[in-house]
Order: structure tokens, then C-alpha cells, then sequence
């Protein structure tokens, strides 16, 4: 976890949870005491870890991650939604592994995987990324540096996704990362509205959402993800892995023949 953000991940709020309760072990049989201050260590170095031994970020994403830590948020916006270094790193591997050149994003919010993910283009790649809100995406485009192949649409994602099939556009990798009781639609959209190329592959963002679908609470977005993860596994055109990074990374692949256009 990053210093001074809340814990937003399983094993973030795990290892934050042990801390709180090692602290209050006093009294507490010394062999007892030992093994549950083990547990912790071993819950609370993960995080650090995997970022000390992921190849840095680079200083355009850095910057961007900076100003995102520094803006004052407030409502449902916080600094804790950005992506970050690691998950910005897989995604990159995932662009690169798959020789993608079109990247469509739903859901930018500051823009960091969005810059992640130009990076990691081919000439004459692009990303194209959505964002709802004007103000958050014009706050992203502030922080992209000059020629960033990333094409920032706002407004609502079904409208843009329709836009985008109505276009004739077609992408080789799409990121979901937006309203968490959209992502079946979203998905929907991209499968039948045939955006996705057919050897395409569709990441989708915080599928295991704090832990909250097997642990509590239940919350909105808790229910959402559990809800889209239960459907998603019982999906015949696709087969799946969920990817314990972060939040949670479920990759999606077709296995059916997407619908003519």
C-alpha cells in the first residue's frame, strides 16, 4: 500500500487489519503472541514487496501518480482509485505479450492506466479511454505529456460504446474500470457490439472489490462485483481467470464466434 492512501485492496486491508490487532496483543502468551505477529509480517511486506521488485514506473506516470495523491478530492472521488505502479506494469506485460495496437478504456479516472497502457503501444497504437466525468478527465489530459496516442471520450460509457460499434471501431484489448453495476452491459456491449477483435482479450478491474464478495460488507459495489463475477463464470462465450493483483484483474477471452455486424 502506498504510504498515506487507505488500504482498498484484500490483502491491503488484511494486512492492515493484523497490524491494528498485534497491537493490542499485550498480555497475550508469548508463543501465541510470536506466531500472530508472523502472520502480520508476512500479510503487511507483501504489498511493498511486489512493488520494490516490479520494474519502476516511468517519470511521466510517476508525475501523473503525484499530482492524482495531491489533487483534493471529495465525494466519491478519492486518490485511492488510481491504478498504480504494479497493475500499470501487468497491464503493460499484457499489451506487449499480446502485440495489441488498439486499447479501448472504460473508466479513466486520472489517467494512469490509460498513460500506462499508451506506453506500451506500438507505433501508430492508440488508446481510446472513457471518462464520465469533464473535470476528472480534463485533470487527466493536464497530466498526459505532449503526443500521448490516448483519445479521451466523455460521457457516459453505454453512449460511447455505442458511438464506438456505430464507428466501426475495433479493439485489441479493453480495460473495464468503471461503475461497478455497469460491467455487465459494458461487457455485453463489447462482445456483441463487436468491438473486440476476434483474438481479443477484455481485462476487468476490481473483481474482487475489497474482499467484500466473499467477506462483507455488503455494499453496492460489493454486490455488483459479486453479482457480474457469478455471471460471468457461467458465461458461454468466454473463459476466464481472476487474477489475484491489487483489487483483483479478471482476464476474459471469447470462445465463442462473436455475433456479424
Amino acid at each position: 500500500m502506498t504510504a498515506g492512501l487507505r488500504p482498498v485492496t484484500p490483502l491491503g486491508i488484511l494486512a492492515a487489519r493484523l497490524d491494528a490487532a498485534c497491537a493490542r496483543l499485550d498480555g497475550l502468551e508469548p508463543g501465541l503472541r510470536a506466531e500472530l505477529e508472523g502472520i502480520r509480517d508476512l500479510a503487511v511486506g507483501l504489498e511493498p514487496y511486489l512493488e520494490r521488485h516490479t520494474t519502476p514506473e516511468s517519470p511521466e506516470l510517476a508525475a501523473l501518480a503525484g499530482a492524482t495523491r495531491a489533487a483534493p478530492w471529495s465525494g466519491a472521488l478519492e486518490a485511492e482509485m488510481l491504478s498504480g505502479h504494479v497493475e500499470g506494469r501487468f497491464l503493460q506485460f499484457l499489451l506487449r505479450l499480446t502485440g495489441a495496437r488498439r486499447v479501448l478504456e472504460l473508466g479513466m479516472f486520472t489517467g494512469y492506466s490509460a498513460l500506462a497502457m499508451a506506453q506500451a503501444l506500438p507505433e501508430g497504437g492508440e488508446v481510446v479511454a472513457c471518462e464520465l466525468d469533464p473535470e476528472v478527465a480534463a485533470f487527466a489530459q493536464r497530466c498526459f505529456p505532449p503526443g500521448a496516442a490516448i483519445d479521451v471520450r466523455v460521457g457516459p460509457a453505454a453512449d460511447t460504446l455505442g458511438a464506438l460499434a456505430a464507428e466501426g471501431q475495433v479493439f485489441d484489448v479493453v480495460f473495464v474500470d468503471a461503475d461497478k453495476a455497469g460491467y455487465a452491459g459494458y461487457l455485453d456491449a463489447v462482445l456483441d457490439g463487436g468491438l473486440l477483435a476476434p483474438d481479443g482479450l477484455v481485462a476487468v478491474d476490481n473483481t474482487l472489490m475489497q474482499g467484500q464478495p466473499w467477506a462483507g460488507p455488503d455494499t453496492p459495489n460489493g454486490a455488483a462485483i459479486a453479482a457480474f463475477n457469478d455471471r460471468l463464470t457461467a458465461d458461454p462465450r468466454v473463459e476466464q481467470v481472476l487474477v489475484p493483483l491489487r483489487d483483483g484483474i479478471t482476464l476474459v477471452r471469447r470462445t465463442t464466434p462473436p455475433p456479424p455486424r
